[in-house]
């Protein structure tokens, strides 16, 4: 542990107003301690490898791959399945019924008979059934354009285009990752004492990033197929740069709401590591790598290329702040004792840069911050309050649910949407109250409105009546007042925010647990859905244990030209480079 570490409490976390309200959420960054550069800790630091252990494509990429993955207590398969789908088939949405590429993580060996089961099941998707053995089910289609510039350009000899790599980041993209008991797979309970995935989506995050090694083996053994002894494989810089895409929807918004003492526990322990980062001294010997963590996020978000003009706009603005924090460093450092002042100084900076900032600052003592993945897990149990009063009641929602209680749900902007579950596909969908079908099947995602009338209608008892006899009398209101009682008596609480508010934005929802997560490069494609690249700038599954590479990949960046240059070409044997 540094030996400056604080005694900073959890008295002295960040108000969880601020931390909690939805624009910040929605400005989010990678940092530490999100899943995916856990796991490749874990990964490095445990000695997991991963091997081909079988490949069987034909000449034009089309079969099967397994991929062995060894740990010390346990041995894993990814089970990969490519088919030949039409143009018009690749769609993202969750309609699709085909896909390039669907793959399985799978518990233990995979026998003849295991293998058909999946042969048979896993390319069906939501459609098949799977065996418990199956951690995780997951699809993924060809970003075309990138993948057949790729193979043809390596089949000449040649290296691709770097513009035409960073316009899209990967060459396969997820459209779902499912885990936790979804279609007969393992529920995460199974994983509970598994020492390899019992942290929350660490076993969807293994396997998206073995499809991230499986899509550049794909492309280089294609390359071979198509140019022979004259293909070469990609530099190794771009294969760092080639995530895995993801495109995410509503579908991902409900979970944050529905599993509130999970995402209060993900949120706590991130701003349990900010605190005890924030308490302590600022330190001359760190200036330099702050500078540079900063510039990479400058020169990250200068090669992010979106279509969405207001996060273009808000990448802008956040490139112009951080590049003044940049200019003004050593004079901000010089007259603040603590990072904490440093960060108060940064308030007036956009909140994209002011997360920047705090994300740059968690990189700088990892032996301060990582510990603090191992706290993600909690138990989600909601509990109403035992022997407690309707004044305690209230005053609990005053102070922790203001943002619910200044609410007039009397006014249409305020209860302008509702949420339903499509009939098809059971995906949870948006409709405008009063104009749409499907308002009777309303989700109850409405915690905000639902903590409004619970203190109104308090108020229709006295401050000694007990809780218990309110509940008997009203119980309409039980679990909302489980909810507000466990959360309000958490660190961070719920969400706030008014889902059902007229100029609500889902993809503040989205960007928090893609953040979390460990995604980069944000693309919203709407209001409703966002690209994303998981595992960009990610050291290669031999390069885990590279200092150089192995945990470096905050904010990632695409290798200049010159730097791709002067390397010297490398062939590729048996579709992966010699």
């Amino acid at each position: 542990m540094d030996a400056h570490r604080s005694t900073y409490t959890e008295t002295q976390l960040r108000n969880a107003a601020l931390v909690m309200a939805p624009e910040r959420l929605g400005a989010m960054h990678q940092n530490r301690i999100s899943f995916v550069r856990s796991l490749v800790r874990k990964m490095a630091t445990k000695n997991w490898c991963v091997t081909k252990h079988e490949w069987q494509l034909c000449p034009q990429g089309y079969g099967h791959v397994i991929y062995q993955l060894s740990t010390p207590t346990q041995v894993y398969h990814l089970v990969v399945f490519c088919d030949e789908i039409a143009d018009e088939e690749r769609n993202d949405r969750v309609i699709a019924e085909k896909w390039d590429v669907t793959f399985a993580l799978v518990d233990g060996e995979v026998d003849v008979e295991l293998l058909e089961q999946l042969r048979a099941n896993v390319p069906l998707q939501e459609a098949g059934r799977n065996p418990n053995k199956v951690l995780v089910l997951a699809r993924a289609n060809k970003s075309v354009r990138v993948f057949e510039h790729i193979v043809s350009t390596l089949a000449q000899g040649q290296q691709p285009q770097p513009n035409e790599l960073a316009e899209v980041g990967y060459i396969l993209r997820t459209t779902a990752v499912y885990g936790n008991g979804k279609f007969g797979i393992a529920d995460f309970k199974l994983l509970e004492t598994n020492p390899d995935f019992n942290q929350s989506f660490s076993a969807q995050m293994c396997a998206v990033y073995m499809l991230r090694e499986f899509s550049l083996d794909w492309v280089h053994y294609l390359a071979e197929q198509k140019g022979g002894d004259k293909a070469v494989a990609l530099h190794k810089g771009l294969q760092r740069y080639l995530g895995v895409g993801n495109a995410t929807g509503l579908g991902m918004a409900p979970y944050l709401i529905n599993h509130p003492c999970i995402v209060d526990q993900w949120m706590t322990s991130r701003e349990r590591a900010i605190a005890e980062v924030l308490a302590l001294p600022c330190d001359d010997k760190l200036t330099q790598q702050l500078r540079d963590l900063l510039s990479k996020a400058i020169l990250h978000l200068e090669q992010v290329i979106t279509i969405n003009e207001q996060q273009d706009s808000l990448n802008q603005l956040a490139i112009t702040d951080v590049t003044q924090l940049i200019d003004h460093l050593p004079q901000v450092m010089a007259t603040h004792s603590h990072w904490r002042d440093v960060v108060k100084q940064a308030e007036s900076m956009s909140l994209e840069a002011q997360e920047i900032l705090m994300s740059c600052l968690l990189e700088l003592y990892p032996t301060v911050v990582d510990e603090f993945e191992n706290q993600m897990n909690t138990s989600e149990a909601l509990s109403a309050p035992s022997g407690k009063t309707v004044q305690q009641l209230r005053q609990l929602l005053s102070d922790k649910y203001q943002w619910a209680i200044e609410a007039d749900y009397s006014l249409a902007e305020n209860n302008y949407w509702f949420w339903y579950r499509s009939q098809d596909k059971e995906e949870p969908r948006l409709g405008v109250r009063g104009e749409e079908a499907g308002e009777d099947r309303e989700l109850p995602l409405d915690i905000g409105r639902q903590a409004n009338q619970l203190f109104h209608a308090l108020e229709g008892y006295t401050a000694e009546t007990s809780v218990a006899e309110f509940l008997l009398q009203c119980p309409q209101y039980r679990a909302i007042t489980r909810r507000v009682w466990t959360l309000g008596n958490r660190a961070m609480g719920d969400i706030q925010m008014n889902v059902l508010r007229q100029d609500a934005l889902p993809m503040h929802l989205l960007r928090c647990k893609l953040a979390i997560f460990g995604a980069t490069k944000f693309d919203p494609r709407s209001d409703r859905w966002v690209r994303v690249t998981f595992f960009q700038g990610a050291p290669l599954l031999d390069e885990i244990r590279d200092p150089d590479h192995g945990d470096t990949w905050l904010f990632p960046t695409m290798p200049s030209s010159q730097e791709i240059n002067r390397a010297e070409p490398q062939k590729i044997k048996g579709g992966l480079t010699s």
